[in-house]
């Protein structure tokens, strides 16, 4: 059996670095897409898509950020059984939760009509739109850890 951890993989590309354009463009839309979101929300849909995108990088900064933001251990451990413990957030948190997954899943099935519109009930248009883009942005970024081997723990960010 191998042993695939990222600290057993050769230095990758530093993305930051090596494209630093395109990693300034994707802070400025990360941050843009967030405006005006609620912070527990973003940080449940950015831990939601992680979780489905296997990036143990980004899923331990989410917990994290979301813990220092106040979120509570048990909500934490039932985000990956949202539907199964649907009581545990609200119905903003549940359309949201089911947006972030069928958008981070799009290629097995795409966005149906009803996530969609469960979702569209939930926000109004600007808040639907930005939500969009966060999650797009979180399945970019699990997309670069991954790709990079980008080691969980290693959280090179300046404070947001």
């Amino acid at each position: 059996m191998t042993n695939d951890n990222a600290s057993d993989h050769a230095p990758r590309v530093n993305f930051a670095k090596a494209a630093p354009k395109a990693f300034k463009a994707l802070i400025g839309f990360d941050a843009a897409a967030r405006e005006g979101l609620d912070p527990a929300l973003v940080e449940l849909v950015q831990i939601r898509s992680s979780q489905l995108n296997g990036c143990a990088y980004c899923l331990h900064m989410h917990t994290a950020d979301a813990r220092k933001a106040g979120e509570s251990e048990e909500r934490l451990h039932m985000v990956a059984v949202w539907r199964e413990a649907a009581h545990f957030f609200t119905p903003e948190e549940r359309a949201a939760l089911d947006l972030a997954e069928a958008v981070t899943l799009v290629s097995q099935g795409g966005v149906s009509d009803e996530v969609y519109a469960r979702a569209a009930a939930h926000f109004d248009e600007a808040t639907l739109a930005r939500l969009l883009a966060l999650i797009f942005t979180i399945n970019t970024w699990n997309r670069i850890a991954i790709s990079t081997a980008k080691v969980p723990g290693t959280d090179e960010r300046v404070a947001r």
